[in-house]
């Protein structure tokens, strides 16, 4: 099991942590010493996991917040009451997301709900809370993508895929990418602009979490019976949370990260084992692709780089 070096002293926000590879990361890094925000969109579930890492971990600091990433105002909201609160933030963690609803659903403010919630939420979030990690002596941003990024394509004449035939598989794969060239393209910012920031990215393998199962609100319950029988049965590599988590807590806290780094398993088709460092797709190495996502991840939320971030 990988060793969180210590987090004294450090204030982390670890987005979807009521559950999955969220929890576990927020419990590890707790474990480190962290004071860890458990940014979640139900309160009573992030208060029911913060009394369970506590049973753990009786001396973790652990804060529970609500922030609902299909929802613009919610997170302007979050980051506005952490601003207010707070002096500095010294790690993200964009954890949070939804995967596969079997028909399009959308967000509060109308986006496609995997290309909202997965990817122009964190990008909103993050832009908004970049004065306060930028007042940390050693900000870092770790982003959760997946394995689905590798067949992702951004569709640009129809990101809602409001034209185009809805297909659950491919929408996720899209929302992944995005996350994806979001991390390049924050470490390629921070560059162009002098700040110590280190922007990083990961994905998980195929771990088990209610991600991929659960989900009434998702029309997951109306799925054929099959659908939860090959999750539970799947015949390729697999792993846990502990082990799936471990891509991520290396983004956040790996000494040796270095921007626009990318963590996954190093087992049979990257899906499960240690981890390693792993080379992002083509499709995220394109510099006026990453660009041109991030202006229209600008132009959509309304969310732009604060003039105090310099």
């Amino acid at each position: 099991m990988y060793v969180v070096p210590d987090q004294t002293g450090k204030l982390a926000v670890v987005t979807g942590s009521n559950s999955g590879t969220g929890k576990e990361t927020a419990k590890r890094l707790a474990a480190a010493g962290a004071r860890v925000i458990m940014a979640v969109r139900t309160p009573a579930k992030g208060e029911a996991a913060r009394v369970e890492i506590l049973a753990e971990h009786p001396a973790a600091q652990l804060e529970v917040r609500r922030v609902d990433l299909a929802d613009l105002a919610s997170v302007e909201e979050f980051a506005t009451g952490l601003i207010a609160d707070e002096s500095s933030l010294d790690l993200l963690i964009n954890n949070a997301g939804v995967m596969m609803p079997p028909t399009r659903m959308t967000t509060k403010d109308g986006f496609e709900l995997q290309f909202g919630s997965n990817f122009l939420g964190p990008f909103a979030l993050t832009l908004r809370l970049l004065p306060l990690l930028l007042a940390a002596p050693a900000p870092r941003v770790a982003t959760m993508s997946s394995g689905a990024a590798n067949v992702g394509r951004i569709n640009f004449d129809d990101l809602q895929w409001e034209r185009t035939r809805y297909r659950a598989m491919p929408t996720y794969a899209q929302s992944k990418l995005a996350d994806l060239m979001f991390s390049q393209q924050l470490a390629a910012v921070a560059a162009e602009r002098g700040w110590n920031l280190l922007s990083t990215g990961a994905h998980p393998g195929f771990t088990h979490t209610n991600l991929q199962t659960a989900g009434a609100s998702l029309g997951r319950d109306k799925l054929p019976w099959y659908h939860s029988v090959l999750y539970r049965y799947n015949p390729l590599p697999s792993q846990g949370v502990e082990q799936g988590s471990e891509p991520l807590l290396h983004a956040a806290a790996s000494p040796d990260a270095f921007a626009g780094v990318y963590y996954g398993p190093r087992g049979a088709f990257g899906m499960s084992g240690p981890t390693k460092v792993v080379k992002p797709t083509s499709r995220a190495l394109d510099p006026r692709e990453n660009a041109r996502l991030w202006q229209a991840a600008e132009r959509l939320t309304g969310v732009t780089i604060p003039v105090s971030a310099g």
